[in-house]
């Protein structure tokens, strides 16, 4: 994750970052050393970059003597006048039974992420944490140098292939003219030229004028001629008319889900933005207060169920986002998913 790179994010556009293994004690430090130049790139007082060490450091560390399949994510979050940075933990753990508990400094619980957690959270400026018996813990993290902005409505994840350094998916958002937009890419294959057309895609999204989202599709559509092409979807959230619209071209799939527990599929037309469409077409779905927009890439099966994941609907979108990463995602393909809620 280079310092070009960082400086170089469009606004509304969370890097993808990077993912590490951890489970020997000098992947915890290489998470530590990562966070902490990420921090230095941003320009973060160094009062925040200690924090910053600290939250690295423990996070890490928990994951190494306790978890099973401990893997970390090291990442810019930007808003519009900071940035920040991130760390998402996820773990395979036998999980928490009571997570308040587990917060408390000192409780220990093999397998878990409650061994010093309390240490984590007092350092960070904002964290948010799923656990489910069985099924493992996720664990949200955030330090921001200075103000703590609002949470956002809207994050999404990457990871690549295993054996590839760089993700064929990618995702964007935006709120342009009082539309709040957002786009899940998922370019052809696997590698470097397929995060190109992914690269070209969110370029694409972010240039477009304020257009519904079929619209927005046909430009890119266009715009991805000289690229391998691409999967990709575009929706927009119209909380103050209670819908969300959606278009698509491929196999991008996407999910609305009800606070009451029931969910309805969006439909994307056949087709490989950049190369090949027979019809852009795009529908309207009720998006009603409490209700989740979830969208993903083939690289994650479609066989999930939030039933299965008790109170998840109500975290943060990029804890949802992990969590189904983690349990839904496969290793045999790039794997994207998008989660936005309605604010």
């Amino acid at each position: 994750m280079s310092g070009g790179a960082v400086a170089s994010l469009p606004e509304g556009l969370l890097d993808g970052g990077v993912w590490f293994r951890v489970e020997e004690p000098g992947t915890a430090s290489a998470v530590r050393r990562a966070a902490e130049r990420l921090a230095e790139t941003l320009g973060m007082p160094g009062q925040r970059i200690a924090d910053l060490s600290i939250v690295a450091t423990e996070a890490a560390g928990n994951l190494v003597k306790h978890a099973a399949q401990g893997t970390i994510l090291v990442r810019v979050v930007r808003v519009a006048d900071q940035a920040g940075v991130e760390l998402i933990a996820v773990d395979s753990g036998p999980g928490m039974i009571d997570v308040q508990h587990s917060i408390g400094d000192g409780h220990s619980t093999a397998g878990t992420l409650g061994i010093g957690l309390g240490a984590i959270l007092r350092q960070a400026s904002r964290w948010d944490l799923h656990s489910v018996p069985g099924k493992g813990t996720v664990l949200s993290m955030q330090v921001w140098p200075d103000t703590v902005p609002e949470r956002g409505w809207v994050a999404g994840l990457t990871r690549p292939l295993t054996g590839e350094t760089v993700s064929g998916d990618a995702y964007a958002f935006r709120e342009i003219d009082g539309r709040r937009q957002v786009l899940l890419s998922d370019g052809l294959g696997h590698g470097g030229l397929a995060a190109a057309a992914s690269h070209e895609a969110v370029r694409g999204f972010h240039g477009a004028p304020a257009v519904p989202p079929a619209q927005v599709v046909e430009a890119l559509h266009r715009t991805l001629g000289h690229t391998r092409g691409a999967a990709l979807a575009v929706a927009e959230l119209d909380p103050e008319s209670g819908v969300v619209r959606y278009a698509g071209l491929g196999n991008i799939s996407g999910t609305v889900l009800l606070p009451e527990g029931g969910r309805r599929g969006l439909v994307s037309m056949p087709g490989i933005a950049g190369h090949q469409r027979r019809q852009i077409r795009e529908y309207d779905y009720p998006f009603t207060p409490g209700a989740i927009l979830v969208m993903h890439t083939d690289g994650l099966v479609d066989r999930w169920n939030l039933t299965d994941y008790p109170g998840l609907i109500t975290r943060t979108p990029e804890v949802i986002a992990a969590t189904l990463l983690r349990d839904a995602g496969t290793r045999r393909d790039d794997a994207g998913v998008l989660v936005a809620r309605f604010s």
